[in-house]
């Protein structure tokens, strides 16, 4: 008998070259996903924007604002074959600990009402809902709003 070992996940930074593969996951995933200028922009920002591979596969990727004692979660997206396999919850961990090395006191994000799994993975970290805003999203009828959710660091 012999065992495969499979390569550990690893977290690298997303870089310029990133964005074409990070964009198919994100158009796979969302009926209104983020535009390549949206990544763009956040990595011209100087925003921590960290992607999660193992082997070649991207299998999910966040984005992070921190600042002023405050960080908020931008984008944190799972590939959709890789879903509900706890990457999730990994990539959130991460997000989170990179919040509080940046200094941050708290984590805002904003969550659709739609978007149930999220809400579930938030609260779960402890994550509560503090407001609303509204027609935040596009929808396909419109506008969705958002919950805006927070945790103390």
């Amino acid at each position: 008998m012999s065992a495969v070992l499979r390569e550990a996940p690893r977290l690298a930074r997303m870089t310029e070259a990133d964005l074409p593969e990070v964009l198919a996951v994100e158009t796979a995933i969302y009926a209104h996903p983020w535009t390549l200028g949206n990544f763009a922009d956040s990595l011209r920002s100087g925003y921590e924007c960290w992607l999660w591979r193992q082997g070649g596969e991207l299998l999910g990727y966040f984005v992070l604002a921190a600042g002023a004692g405050e960080a908020h979660l931008l984008n944190l997206s799972v590939a959709a074959h890789r879903q509900r396999q706890g990457l999730g919850a990994a990539l959130l961990a991460e997000a989170l600990r990179l919040a509080r090395v940046r200094g941050a006191m708290r984590l805002v994000l904003e969550v659709r009402p739609s978007n149930l799994a999220a809400q579930r993975l938030y609260r779960r970290f402890g994550f509560r809902e503090v407001g609303l805003r509204r027609g935040y999203y596009p929808a396909r009828e419109g506008r969705e709003d958002a919950l805006v959710m927070t945790l103390e660091l």
